[in-house]
């Protein structure tokens, strides 16, 4: 069955598909919440039809996400105890935009070496999302990191806290989509990061963008 005529929905390339900054006035901004790793400001926006919303956003330093691609064609899986939803997930490396000044390839490596304790050779831009753009400015990019080798032992970071316990596996990708569609994975980065790697692989990693692509203007990353 075709799309209903009556609604007048037009089709568009997929080349006019994207994403495009704006910045509304703001009539009054406050913080309303002070946290160890971000805020929460409250926005009374200006609409174009002249009326406002107030929305409460999650003021996000952002982060960066790293596929660590195998020769086989494994992927690096990291087990990481998640209080706010009360489980263990297994997720790609990853960690916050909270240096400041530190380039986002450069975020990647390290949280790369400190999380896996893996150093690559060859890196590449997968994919970048939001990942709650209705109440949260984080913008995630996601990494393909390949010609993996080892972090010398005497350079290896002592992880804390919840990293203290990290058990690092490696699956076929293949079976890790299969992980993704059946529902097993629920972390957004694994979810986003295996889909978008399975994608590329079929296209013949042609997609894939230089590792020091700029950050794009649509990701908001506050410094500090």
């Amino acid at each position: 069955m075709s799309f209903p005529a009556e609604l007048d929905v037009p089709v568009v390339s997929g080349e006019e598909l994207a994403d495009a900054p704006v910045q509304r006035a703001l009539v009054s901004t406050e913080v309303v919440f002070t946290g160890h790793v971000w805020d929460v400001v409250r926005e009374q926006v200006q609409l174009p039809d002249g009326g406002t919303v107030v929305r409460d956003v999650q003021r996000h330093p952002g982060a960066v996400t790293i596929l660590a691609l195998d020769d086989d064609e494994n992927v690096l899986f990291v087990r990481q105890y998640r209080h706010p939803v009360r489980r263990e997930l297994w997720e790609l490396p990853a960690g916050l935009l909270d240096v400041a000044g530190e380039p986002p390839l450069q975020a990647a490596q390290r949280e790369l070496a400190e999380e896996a304790d893996l150093l690559a050779s060859d890196w590449a831009v997968v994919v970048d999302w939001f990942n709650s753009p209705g109440g949260s400015s984080e913008g995630n990019r996601i990494y393909l990191a390949r010609g993996l080798s080892a972090v010398p032992a005497q350079q290896r970071h002592a992880r804390e806290d919840e990293e203290k316990d990290l058990v690092p596996v490696r699956v076929p990708l293949e079976q890790a989509v299969q992980a993704v569609l059946a529902g097993r994975l629920a972390n957004p980065g694994s979810v986003i990061g295996v889909l978008a790697l399975q994608a590329a692989r079929a296209g013949g990693w042609a997609s894939l963008r230089p590792a020091d692509t700029p950050w794009p203007g649509g990701l908001i990353r506050p410094q500090g």
